[in-house]
């Protein structure tokens, strides 16, 4: 089916328009780069046919030669893909040299000093790839912290999402005494445990109160 004799909110274009180019699927970001299609097959069926030969992990290496073997899709169409994935692969490039890396306490806590003075207790995990660089920050749980609260599901889904090497744990004491607790002890050492067997390391727990820290890993309170 032509393009043009979809419903209009199933049109790429306008699907885009009205919902971002998040919601659309692959083969349809595809298409509104290929703009036409050919006698018997659409844009999103050649997308899809691309996608059939070049997975999404190897698309972005995909050559000139390996495009316009793709029935449909000529020079002109290839080189406008082209042309995108390249930008693509330079933003990403520029995006990865420009993350801040964290490679001490001190430097994690300029990330999260929002929570010093917060009045409920704040569970963040930092999320850093292999060169100890942060590409994820998420807010865990917020309330009283104890194991119940924090499972360790919803600290390692969001690592696996973005592919992380390894994690830090930060959460706040509002009584202003950084001290671990037993709670916090038997917490972190279920993390730790959980973190092994995903190959995931966590390379500290901090509290942090108005004025001072405690950390995990000064402490010697990392271990399982």
């Amino acid at each position: 089916m032509n393009i043009k004799q979809l419903p209009t909110h199933l049109r790429p274009r306008e699907k885009l328009l009205e919902k971002g180019p998040e919601n659309l699927r692959d083969r349809e970001l595809l298409a509104i780069l290929l703009r036409t299609g050919r006698s018997g097959k659409s844009a999103i069926d050649i997308g899809q046919d691309i996608l059939k030969k070049f997975p999404l992990a190897r698309l972005l290496d995909i050559s000139l030669s390996d495009l316009v073997k793709v029935k449909g899709v000529d020079s002109g169409k290839a080189c406008s893909i082209l042309a995108a994935f390249e930008l693509t692969k330079r933003a990403l490039q520029e995006y990865k040299t420009n993350l801040p890396i964290i490679a001490s306490p001190v430097e994690a806590l300029t990330h999260v000093h929002h929570i010093r003075h917060l009045k409920r207790e704040h569970f963040i995990v930092l999320y850093l790839n292999a060169r100890n660089q942060l590409i994820h920050t998420e807010t865990v749980s917020i309330g009283t912290l104890t194991a119940s609260l924090v499972h360790p599901r919803e600290v390692f889904a969001p690592a696996l999402e973005v592919r992380a090497a390894s994690l830090l744990l930060v959460h706040n004491h509002p009584s202003g005494d950084p001290s671990p607790s037993p709670q916090d002890i038997e917490l972190t050492g279920r993390l730790v445990e959980a973190g092994a067997i995903l190959a995931l390391d966590i390379l500290d727990h901090l509290i942090v109160c108005k004025t001072n820290y405690a950390s995990f890993k000064e402490l010697n309170l990392l271990q399982p």
